[in-house]
């Protein structure tokens, strides 16, 4: 594969559109900000305190990444979106308690600038939220062309160079790829005819790549997962990935799995039980929309052990999913793991994990990483599916002639590798110099 003959500098400002202003969004927001002022630290962002190693270990160069690629920098961003409700960005983080009042107060006016625009939106595809700040059209179409004009507003409006799109609301019902997926001529004849195959997530996926904005999807939902939408974005030239950003007890998976198909120790089964009280842990509380999230989640274990080529230890295990909306926890997840696992001669073994962590904390720097990177891919003229984005999600989007990779530690190359790809640096394969000398 020929490496970009150029990558166009980030010149001017980038806006960073979220559908969904909630708990996400809105820590992403303040963060950013936080940051900017000199009051924080981008703790967990791999564009912002990542490095990189080139050439030879030998060689000690070890540059950060954003020293390495050519990223937009934080203070030229521009924030904005979309939500069912009013709130402007103070009002909605203060009321997700993800970040408390003292940081908060450090950047009140900032966040009170930033009010969501009403949103496509319908009950049907999220049984559990009751917003009011919603578009009216005739036709699924009409608002995406409502969606668009947006973009450009908020383009025009803040004299933008660029717009990013990251998904950052709920997750949908539980949706499978319909002919009306098919093709682009198909798909637009149904947003005209309110097919209800089509999603509204599908609507913003659509109207980012009409706008030539590339788009990630961070929640499970089949959005741009489906044929019209990939070739609308190739034949666009826009960047999209996704889907379902990989937080805590799936990026643990995908930590722990490895390591057991690396030693070649057995599984028998994985219990996974998660209590949340946040807006998504009511919105899970839907059997449709669960299902949606429980093939997110579900998915990792399958593609990282390979039970087909290594059936003595991988073998039919027993795999467990539960999701519990418990509000006195707000943000702060709890996902607990019992894993059996057995080992020489097949003696049984267990490790119990118990993951207590902050879910918009974890996710935020995802939403910022995505959003430069895509936005460095476009610019080096990267078109459709980047899989080398897999590492930030659950379930990543790949051709589809492929399989997903789904273990950390080999989408963490990947990504690295195509950084070194983009910029002319040789590969890292860990191959040793002794060998080839």
């Amino acid at each position: 594969m020929r490496k970009p003959a150029s990558i166009a500098a980030p010149k001017g400002k980038l806006g960073i559109l979220t559908p969904g202003m909630g708990a996400v969004a809105t820590t992403v927001m303040a963060g950013v900000e936080l940051v900017r002022q000199g009051e924080s630290t981008p703790i967990g962002s791999l564009t912002q305190m990542g490095t990189i190693r080139l050439g030879k270990r030998t060689d000690a160069r070890v540059p950060k990444i954003k020293d390495f690629v050519r990223l937009a920098e934080l203070g030229d961003i521009v924030f904005g979106g979309w939500d069912v409700y009013s709130d402007d960005a103070y009002q909605a983080a203060a009321k997700a308690g993800v970040i408390d009042a003292a940081d908060l107060n450090k950047v009140q006016k900032f966040l009170k600038s930033i009010r969501p625009m009403p949103a496509a939106f319908d009950q049907n595809y999220v049984k559990n939220l009751h917003g009011t700040n919603i578009k009216k059209g005739k036709t699924k179409f009409d608002l995406a062309e409502q969606l668009r004009d947006d973009i450009r507003n908020f383009k025009k409006s803040n004299k933008l160079d660029r717009v990013v799109m990251v998904w950052c609301a709920s997750t949908e019902v539980f949706m499978k790829p319909e002919k009306v997926h098919d093709d682009l001529q198909s798909f637009e004849k149904a947003m005209k005819a309110n097919d209800p195959a089509i999603a509204p997530s599908m609507l913003y996926a659509y109207a980012a790549i009409s706008e030539g904005v590339p788009f990630a999807n961070g929640a499970p939902n089949l959005t741009v997962d489906i044929p019209a939408l990939e070739e609308f974005a190739k034949s666009k030239h826009v960047p999209i990935c996704g889907k379902d950003f990989k937080t805590g007890q799936t990026l643990m998976k995908t930590v722990l799995a490895p390591a057991f198909k690396a030693r070649m120790l057995g599984l028998r089964g994985w219990f996974s039980t998660n209590i949340l009280g946040n807006r998504d842990g009511e919105v899970l509380d839907d059997p449709g929309s669960f299902k949606t999230k429980e093939e997110s989640k579900l998915g990792a274990l399958e593609y990282i052990l390979q039970p087909k080529i290594y059936p003595d230890l991988y073998d039919k295990f027993y795999h467990k999913v539960r999701i519990n909306y418990y509000p006195p926890r707000g943000d702060n997840k709890e996902g607990w793991d019992n894993i059996d696992i057995f080992g020489w001669l097949g003696y049984p073994m267990q490790i119990k994990v118990d993951f207590l962590c902050r879910d918009s904390i974890l996710a935020a720097p995802i939403v910022l990483d995505l959003a430069l990177f895509m936005d460095l891919a476009q610019r080096a003229g990267m078109r459709g599916i980047q899989e080398w984005l897999s590492f930030y999600f659950k379930s990543p989007m790949c051709a589809r002639e492929l399989y997903p990779e789904h273990d950390l530690f080999i989408q963490s190359m990947k990504l690295k590798n195509t950084l070194r790809w983009m910029m002319g640096e040789d590969l890292i394969t860990h191959l040793g110099q002794e060998y080839y000398d």
